[in-house]
Order: structure tokens, then C-alpha cells, then sequence
């Protein structure tokens, strides 16, 4: 009797112990304390102090453009001082330069090639300048803001002959034409290099 008593006290003891223990193993698993929360990055707030450097209001200067003289040949290959397709083509994309638009002034240099004589070729050239003239002036330029010049054969831009003495014919054709440029007014006007200098004709003419 005693010995199935002292049995029944130890299995009791057993089980006490086995609850014991599995108390504490349930509490382990949980956290004593628990984790303060984070701030997200939507709850954070900007330092007081802190400044963008970019200005919405900030004011932009902006530079004039600086422009070279205008110069462009006008067509006469054909002969005469009738001003044809391509002439009236090349006075066309003039009109539309921002030289042109600059308001400087308009000179124009007609010339011939060598063939015929002197005074010829220097009616022929002034001809040809003053037709020019009249297409800018039908085009809304002021006719005082033009000037013509009448250059005949002396400066001629190609060979009028070839090395044999032959006449050279698309020499001659392009030596037929009108110089036209376009002065640019000072301060507009980009630097030039130290070392390039106005030419004597353009000091002359008032051309850049």
C-alpha cells in the first residue's frame, strides 16, 4: 500500500513538472517587450532649415544673337540683267536671314566677265546691281538702305580663261553675277579675330 502510494506521489510529481515546463516553454516564444514603431518615410518631415537652390522666380537673360556679315552671290550665269529663277530664289532666302533682319547695310556689286569692252561691262554690271535694287525695293527694303556699285569685269571671282588662252566658259558664267552683303550693326555684330582686319573696301563701304 505504501509503495503504490509513493508510485502515484512520483507520477504526480512527473506531470506537475512536465506542465511546468511546457509553461515556459510557450512564454519563451513570445517577446517580453514589445518593438516601438518606426517612422515611415512618408511621416518624416523636412528640416526648418533646409533651402532649395533652385529659384522658380530667378530672371534669365538672354544674349542677342551675334551675327557675321551676310554675303551672297546673285545669279546672272546666263548674261543680261534680267533676273531670273535662281536669282530671285537666292534674294528670297536673303530676305529670310537674320542679317537681313538685323537692318544693316544692303550693298550690292554687280560685275561681268572679261568679254566685250570696258565701258560695256561697267554699264552691264551697274545693270545688273540696280536690278537687284529694284527687286529688294518691290520687296518692302527701303531703297535708302541700299547701295550699288558697278564693278564691270575687274574683280573677277573665277578665270574668264583657261591656261591655254581659251575662253573659259563656266568661268565666265559665274564671273556674271551680283555681290550682295549685308553689314552688321556694332552691337550685334560678332569679334573678330585680332589678327583679321577690315579689308580697305570694307572700310570704305561701312560693311563689317
Amino acid at each position: 500500500m505504501m509503495e503504490r502510494t509513493t508510485m502515484i506521489s512520483r507520477y504526480a510529481t512527473a506531470g506537475l513538472a512536465a506542465l511546468a515546463l511546457s509553461a515556459c516553454g510557450q512564454a519563451s516564444e513570445q517577446p517580453d517587450v514589445e518593438p516601438e514603431p518606426t517612422e515611415s518615410a512618408e511621416d518624416e518631415t523636412p528640416a526648418e532649415d533646409s533651402v532649395s537652390i533652385i529659384r522658380p522666380d530667378a530672371d534669365v537673360e538672354r544674349q542677342a544673337e551675334l551675327l557675321e556679315p551676310l554675303r551672297q552671290r546673285i545669279s546672272f550665269d546666263e548674261g543680261g540683267s534680267t533676273l531670273g529663277a535662281t536669282a530671285k530664289a537666292e534674294l528670297a532666302q536673303v530676305l529670310q536671314s537674320p542679317q537681313f533682319d538685323a537692318g544693316g547695310r544692303i550693298t550690292l556689286r554687280g560685275h561681268t566677265d572679261s568679254e566685250g569692252a570696258d565701258a560695256a561691262n561697267l554699264r552691264a554690271s551697274q545693270r545688273r546691281a540696280e536690278a537687284v535694287r529694284d527687286w529688294l525695293v518691290e520687296n518692302g527694303v527701303s531703297e535708302g538702305r541700299i547701295r550699288v556699285i558697278a564693278m564691270g569685269e575687274q574683280n573677277p571671282a573665277r578665270p574668264n580663261a583657261k591656261a591655254d588662252g581659251s575662253p573659259d566658259e563656266a568661268g565666265r558664267a559665274f564671273n556674271r553675277r551680283v555681290d550682295l552683303s549685308i553689314a552688321i550693326p556694332a552691337e550685334l555684330a560678332a569679334p573678330r579675330p585680332e589678327d583679321e582686319k577690315p579689308t580697305l573696301v570694307e572700310q570704305v563701304s561701312g560693311e563689317n
